[in-house]
């Protein structure tokens, strides 16, 4: 009698894939259509405070010394204060209240000042609380760079995501929610078409001491994915998308959407192959394992943390 094919065969991976996506992109339809600003950041927040749970976990399983209460009580607050700042804006405009060019200026400013607080406060603590034990070598310093780095790299980087909802002025209640849409659209396709094209014909590796399954077959599938999906959502809701006063679209052209479709597909995959550098430097294969075929929320949210906040510049560079 023949062996049954293995369970981590090529297809049953697929299959788990696919319907943890599938089950991944009715989350996010239901958080759009419910057209609630705070269910756009709530689920921000959630996926935020979990990968850092797991960022903590994987290093404490490679016996990485950390801080996992003050990271995650840090990521915490931090996300919870940036929400309600957010929130509060969005209610002032929502009023119909015209805020002035200085009140805008002071609101930036105070942004601008409470990211700094954020990140010094993670410096500054970890040092703190490293001062409490002996100093063995480097192990000192790692600790700190750990508790840095998952902070910078997570509650930081990712929030971009929330702050896109809030940018961009238009009508309804979250002007925003298309652009965020279009972005993560842009980077999960990237990582579907790496992903399905590397799988069927993926022979030459990309970079294989980092991470040996990307292809450069795949990553040509990436580009093109991310193309599909980047000037497809433009053509289908180019009107839903909002615009500056100036009359100017958000996304500017189409040229302004091809390259960017091409810049978020690149940074994609450098966000991708950033957390494999994580988890190949700590010896684990998936950050955990709440998304059957993907893997954690780290997995989930990695590429997205390198593609917010470079749309969330460009916007602000666009901003009349």
């Amino acid at each position: 009698m023949p062996s049954p094919a293995p369970d981590n065969s090529k297809r049953a991976v697929f299959l788990r894939r696919s319907a943890s996506t599938l089950g991944l992109w009715g989350v996010v339809a239901a958080g759009f259509a419910s057209r609630w600003a705070w269910a756009y950041v709530g689920l921000i927040g959630v996926l935020t405070l979990i990968a850092t749970v797991e960022y903590f976990r994987m290093l404490k399983a490679g016996g990485v010394k950390c801080f996992p209460r003050y990271g995650i009580l840090l990521a915490a607050v931090y996300s919870a204060v940036l929400y309600w700042m957010l929130l509060a804006t969005d209610h002032v405009a929502a009023t119909g209240m015209d805020l002035t060019g200085a009140a805008r200026l002071r609101i930036a400013a105070l942004q601008e000042w409470f990211d700094g607080a954020a990140i010094f406060a993670a410096l500054a603590g970890s040092f703190f609380l490293q001062l409490r034990y002996p100093i063995r070598g480097l192990e000192g310093l790692q600790t700190v760079a750990s508790n840095l780095l998952g902070f910078v790299y997570l509650a930081f980087l990712f929030n971009f995501a929330a702050r896109l909802v809030f940018l961009v002025p238009g009508p309804g209640e979250v002007p925003g929610a298309m652009v965020l849409l279009w972005m993560i659209a842009v980077t999960k396709f990237t990582d579907m078409g790496a992903y399905i094209v590397g799988s069927m014909i993926g022979k030459h590796k990309m970079i294989p001491h980092v991470s040996p399954g990307k292809t450069w077959q795949g990553f040509g599938g990436a580009i093109f994915f991310a193309l599909l999906a980047g000037c497809g959502l433009y053509a289908l809701f180019k009107e839903d998308m909002p615009n500056f006063a100036t009359g100017l679209h958000v996304l500017g052209s189409w040229t302004h959407v091809i390259v960017l479709s091409i810049v978020l597909c690149l940074l994609a995959v450098v966000g991708d192959l950033a957390e494999s550098v994580v988890k190949r430097s700590l010896n684990v294969k998936d950050s955990g394992a709440m998304l059957p075929g993907i893997g954690g929320a780290l997995d989930l949210i990695d590429s997205l943390c390198f593609t917010a906040p470079v749309l969330y510049f460009y916007l602000k560079w666009m901003t009349p």
